[in-house]
């Protein structure tokens, strides 16, 4: 049975990471898995209000899989979030993004955020995003658990 969102806001990251390499067995097509892995992030997590990915393409990143609200559909790299954390291709992670300079509202309900880069092989092919309604929703032990799901989700794809 999978952790559900109405539980524990900072979960077990651990058996987070058994479970989705459950959900993730067996399938290695890119687009499959991350309508899953965006799934999964958004109904474990408490407190979210957008969770899915943005691919790289060209100097741009272009809208994913996901789960929530209609969201941007292109963010130029360097622009916002989504776009530092491509260039960076570190975690960022913004407790109140209307203090981010350059934050795009996609939905004016977001006041955290954390953004993941996706790399495989080496190569930045996208950016997983996450959205709170709250601020300061993210910790350091959010953003460790989610470097630890998000690498087994790369482990376990074909790009």
């Amino acid at each position: 049975m999978f952790q559900t969102a109405d539980q524990s806001r900072t979960p077990d990251y651990a058996a987070l990471a058994r479970q989705l390499d459950s959900l993730l067995a067996g399938e290695r097509d890119f687009i499959a898995s991350a309508a899953q892995f965006s799934a999964f992030i958004y109904q474990t997590l408490a407190d979210l209000n957008w969770a899915g990915f943005y691919l790289a393409r060209g100097e741009e990143l272009v809208l994913g899989p996901f789960q929530g609200k209609v969201a941007c559909v292109r963010i130029p790299f360097g622009r916002g979030v989504c776009g530092t954390c491509a260039v960076q291709c570190e975690t960022i992670v913004v407790a109140d993004v209307h203090a981010f300079p350059g934050h795009i509202a996609c939905d004016s309900a977001s006041n955290s955020e954390i953004v993941l880069p996706v790399i495989h092989n080496g190569r930045l092919i996208g950016v997983f995003d996450i959205d709170s309604p709250q601020t300061d929703r993210f910790s350091d032990a959010d953003r460790m658990g989610l470097e630890l799901l998000l690498a087994r989700f790369v482990a376990a794809i074909d790009y």
